[in-house]
């Protein structure tokens, strides 16, 4: 540093040492035996600071011990020192390194860097998981603002995942060694080189990279950079703690930043020869910056390889993690640091966590993998995402792993815990989804764990990836009696949520189960299950009539009335759907004549509906009409014996039942107005699927009756509620309307 630089510390210690005494600069002349001149000089840094014998009698005069003359006898020191070329060399131990060449598909993450950096400079961490290219990122926002911290910029790896990181102490040694401090005159305490660190770099414009950060205690005595100066921190823990920081939380790349910095380690030409293999490497890579840098690492010294098979050696879950290495970068060593940093409590839920099977989860499901208190299990979660271990969620108290730490955590299960603790959350899940579905029978009453129905209702669709995920688990694990009693108890549930779940698959695991118990009349009822979601999930009716004859045929044989009557309720469906007419009306009426047995919530209501519809295809509207009506008069007379959502899904259905008679009169806007009570009721419910039925049809309707503003407003909606795959048919069919309105 500069000579004046170096003599303005000693004179602004100087100064205030004498202001806190109360002296003016005669008095201390006085009891120092220094003219008032000196004393000037000094004080305005004019003087390049006070000889050692000098320096003591100043000391000895404003009355300074232990420590505080240590420290001022320390900067006067300094002030005397004259070798630059030994500052120099020290300095390179502490220069920022270099920039990465091929950094690629952070654009968006430097221009957010340089908006906080504008904001006033300060402290900025960037924190993110192992191998998500923190450093990369921040050494290449240095030296694009090099320019702009014209006193210099400094870097400190702190070693922050080693056994032992690199303590404040020793960094602010290295600090103060690259600032030209001699070894003889760094203080002895972590305070007081703290205190010469911030002086030395009083009102100066720096650059301060600490890279690799353990926690908040390392980090804050080198937090003393002046208000014009910039500390860059990265640290795979949140350094949640750290007073006046603004951060940055650094995400895997994109899809085509990740494509990009593969093209740049391996070529251009080896990613357009294989695109489609360029794409799927990148994603097994989990688009982290450090795993797509070794498998493109790995590609380039083997220049005989084509993408494709190496994509086919990360494929394997197993083995993929010890593929990704290369040379001495290794994405398992890389996790394992930071797996080892945090407290063996945290480790033992971070390998349990691995046993949950869906892609995210809540505190319930961390407390029953761990078995520990809730507030226990709070603080382990906390310290997984601080620790980058962890990712939290959109949704409050909700978590998920990284795919490539999920498959690390799969290997300390593996090697750290007992098989037997894989079906722990397995069990919960299965038992808990079957408790919550059967709330959802007609005249089920609201007991057990949970509060009431709306809280089931919650817990199934907030744990729905779970509780799926663990019923495909549990029929590879034979685990027979649970996966079939969990698809029974779905069946009142799925109805009005068709679209929400793989009720075909969930379904067919069920009626495997029960086959493989030899429960035939399970067998029969999970057939007529599966017969439905083929038809109405699927839109495969030719698969649901075989479905539900097969189901049929073993009702018959083991003299299973009510699964016979379901059989032909189903079957007079779906036949009528496959132009089958003549054999549907005969099973919608067999169906209609066998439900006077069953009860009339469970059942009896779908027989009268479907025997209604057969009316309406066989041209005989007044019947039809007839038994809708008096499907809805008895549901209200009898509404007390059930609750009100399954009220309201059978109003639902029946007035769009009804909607359909008076369509097919060309009663156009008393149709319209039965669908939009269907619509509404719908929406009430939380049918999604039924709402975008009934307001499809609506839209129809108004269009038929010439009220097109009404057609366009309903036929947007069915557009507005259908984004996803499992809506895409009903979309294209509210699209297809829409193009028939006028201009």
């Amino acid at each position: 540093m500069e000579a004046n630089e170096t003599r303005s510390v000693f004179g602004k210690l100087l100064l205030e040492h004498r202001r806190a005494a109360g002296w003016t600069q005669g008095r201390l002349a006085e009891a120092s035996g220094i003219s008032v001149r000196a004393l000037r000089e000094l004080e305005r840094g004019r003087a390049r600071a006070a000889q050692r014998r000098s320096a003591e009698v100043l000391a000895d005069a404003l009355g300074l011990t232990g420590r505080d003359r240590e420290f001022f006898l320390t900067v006067a020191k300094q002030g005397r020192r004259r070798n630059p070329a030994l500052a120099a060399q020290v300095a390179a131990t502490c220069a920022l390194p270099a920039p990465t060449a091929d950094l690629s598909g952070r654009e968006n993450e430097l221009d957010q860097l340089s908006a906080k950096v504008a904001e006033g400079g300060g402290v900025v961490a960037i924190v993110g998981q192992a191998g998500v290219g923190k450093t990369a990122l921040a050494v290449t926002a240095a030296d694009l603002w090099r320019a702009e911290f014209p006193d210099g910029g400094y870097a400190v790896d702190l070693r922050g995942m080693d056994e032992e990181p690199l303590s404040a102490r020793a960094a602010l040694d290295r600090l103060l060694r690259a600032l030209d401090v001699a070894p003889g005159q760094v203080p002895a305490s972590e305070a007081e080189r703290s205190a010469l660190l911030r002086m030395l770099l009083e009102g100066r414009k720096i650059l301060l990279l600490l890279d690799n950060a353990a926690d908040e205690a390392q980090i804050r005595p080198l937090l003393v950079a002046g208000p014009g100066s910039l500390t860059l921190i990265t640290c795979r823990r949140t350094l949640a703690g750290l007073e006046g920081a603004r951060w940055l939380g650094l995400e895997p790349l994109s899809d085509d930043g990740a494509t990009g910095l593969l093209a740049k380690i391996v070529g251009a030409d080896r990613i357009r020869a294989e695109p489609a293999a360029a794409r799927e490497l990148v994603e097994l890579c989990g688009f982290l910056p450090l795993a797509v840098r070794i498998a493109g690492n790995r590609l380039a010294t083997r220049p005989q390889w084509s993408l494709a098979q190496l994509a086919d050696r990360l494929r394997d879950e197993s083995t993929r993690l010890r593929a990704l290495a290369a040379g001495d970068l290794q994405l398992r060593s890389a996790f394992d640091l930071s797996y080892r940093a945090v407290s063996a409590e945290a480790r033992r839920l971070f390998r349990r966590l691995a046993t949950v099977p869906g892609a995210d989860f809540g505190l319930e499901l961390a407390i029953v993998v761990s078995g520990a208190a809730a507030a226990d299990v709070r603080d382990h979660l906390d310290e997984l995402v601080d620790a980058s271990l962890l990712q939290t969620t959109a949704e409050p108290e909700r978590h998920q792993f990284h795919d490539l730490i999920r498959l690390f955590a799969e290997e300390r299960f593996e090697a750290e815990e007992e098989p037997a603790a894989r079906d722990i959350v397995l069990a919960h899940l299965l038992d808990k989804a079957a408790e919550a579905a059967r709330l959802f029978y007609p005249k089920a009453s609201d007991t057990g764990r949970f509060g009431s129905r709306d809280e089931a209702a919650r817990w199934l669709d907030v744990e729905g990836g779970n509780w799926v995920a663990a019923h495909r688990l549990g029929a590879r694990k034979g685990r027979h009696q649970q996966v079939r009693d969990l698809a029974i108890a779905l069946h009142w549930y799925s109805d009005g949520r068709s679209a929400q779940r793989p009720w075909w698959e969930i379904f067919s695991l069920g009626a495997a189960a029960a086959g493989a118990l030899g429960d035939a009349g399970a067998e029969a009822k999970l057939l007529n299950f599966v017969g439905w979601a083929a038809s109405v999930c699927l839109g495969d009716e030719k698969g649901a009539v075989a479905e539900h004859r097969r189901a049929l045929d073993i009702a018959v044989r083991i003299g299973d009335q009510v699964e016979q009557t379901w059989a032909c309720i189903y079957l007079g469906q779906v036949l009528r759907l496959t132009g089958q007419g003549e054999e549907a009306f005969e099973f919608a009426k067999r169906g209609y004549e066998l439900a006077h047995e069953l009860p009339f919530w469970d059942g009896q209501t779908t027989a009268r509906n479907m025997y209604g519809r057969a009316l309406l295809n066989a041209g005989r509207h007044t019947e039809a009409l007839a038994v809708h009506r008096a499907v809805l008069s008895d549901a209200e007379r009898l509404a007390g014996d059930t609750y009100p959502d399954f009220h309201r899904l059978l109003k639902t259905l029946t007035l769009r039942a009804i909607g359909d008679v008076l369509a097919d009169l060309a009663e156009w806007r008393e149709a319209a107005g039965q669908y939009r009570t269907s619509r509404w009721l719908a929406w009430e419910g939380g049918f999604g699927g039924l709402e975008v039925i009934s307001a499809i049809r609506e839209g129809r309707a108004w269009r038929e009756a010439g009220a097109f503003d009404e057609a366009r407003e309903c036929l947007t909606l069915a557009v507005d509620l259908s984004p996803g795959p499992s809506f895409s048919a009903w979309r294209e069919q509210a699209l297809a309307e829409l193009a028939l309105l006028p201009e």
